[in-house]
Formats: structure tokens, sequence, C-alpha cells
């Protein structure tokens, strides 16, 4: 890749991650809906399958979901130096919001404006959640597995329901697809 190539990646994937992160409230569920709009159908840098998996793995990996994304994302537009670049455009805008809300608090926490502002935000928040959660699930439904929307319905009924902790569903979900590798791969050499 020359120089100038990858200098315009680079500052697009540093543009494209400040300004999700920049205009993203309510958590890091949220800039997942926002990150398949600007990286799979604006940009086409990933397929959806690449932005599920992504997905998956920030959420099951420890630290915030845009910083984890960011680093898959970085990573696979231009390794080290591209997560590097994503990191920084996904961490500064909170930084330099987070440090202005700190040096205000008393007068943004007493502010009526602002608590209903942030009041009208949470019901944008939760559509945009419920955008990601629908589009996760239909790619789930587009696979036609038996097996995998099973299991979708059986991890939603343990955390809804039964307040089974997420991070435990979240690993024996992981066991369960090891163990379906393992067993595709024995399989596979038995009948070789």
């Amino acid at each position: 890749m020359n120089e100038k190539k990858s200098d315009k990646i680079l500052w697009q994937l540093f543009k494209s991650t400040f300004v999700l992160s920049a205009s993203t409230f309510g958590g890091g569920f949220v800039i997942v809906s926002l990150m398949k709009k600007k990286f799979v159908e604006e940009l086409k840098w990933l397929d959806e399958d690449e932005m599920l998996d992504i997905t998956a793995i920030a959420q099951s990996s420890p630290g915030p979901i845009p910083v984890n994304a960011s680093v898959i994302l970085g990573y696979r537009m231009h390794g080290v130096v591209g997560s590097l670049v994503a990191i920084a455009g996904t961490i500064i805008p909170p930084m330099i919001i987070i440090s202005i809300i700190s040096v205000f608090y008393t007068e943004f926490r007493e502010n009526q404006v602002i608590a209903i502002a942030l009041q009208v935000m949470r019901v944008g928040v939760a559509a945009v959640i419920m955008d990601v959660v629908f589009n996760l699930a239909t790619n789930v439904f587009k696979g036609k597995s038996k097996f995998y929307i099973s299991l979708m319905f059986i991890a939603f009924i343990a955390t809804f329901f039964f307040n089974v902790s997420a991070m435990l569903v979240i690993l024996l979900s992981l066991a369960i697809g090891i163990s379906e590798l393992v067993i595709i791969h024995f399989r596979n050499t038995r009948n070789i």
C-alpha cells in the first residue's frame, strides 16, 4: 500500500471513530449500530458478518465496547498503527466531554434544562439499542440454524427472567461454540 493511500485510510479511520465517539451517548451498544452504518454500509470496509464478529468480540472482551471494537477495526484496516489511530479517535471525545463536565459538575447536576435533555436522550438511546438488537437477531435468523436461534432465545430467557449474569451467558456460549468446532474438526478428520 502506498504511503499516500495509507495516510488517507488512517485519517479516515481517525475521523470516523472520532465523529462516532463524539456523537454517541448512552453506552457501548449505541455505537455498534452507528459503526455498522459507517464501516459496512458507507465506507464498505467490512461486511455484515465481520461487523457481527467484531461486535461479539468487543462485547465479550474486558473494557468499553467502543474501544474494543476500535482496536479490532483499526487492526483490520491498518495493523497496529490502525488500532492506535482508531483508539485515539474513540477515546479523545469522551475524555474532552468528561473533563468539561467534571469542571462544571455541580452546575450541570442542578440545571433543569440539562436534566430534561438527558432524560429525552434516553429515549433516543433506547431506540438505537433496539436497532442493534433487531439487526443482530435478524442476522442470527438469516443463518437459519435452529441451534443458534434456540441458543439466542435460551440466553435471553436466562438473562431476562432468571437474572443469569451476562458474562456467564457469554462464557457458556463461547464454550458451546468451541465444543461445536471441536466436534466438526473431529468429524472432518474421521472422514479423511
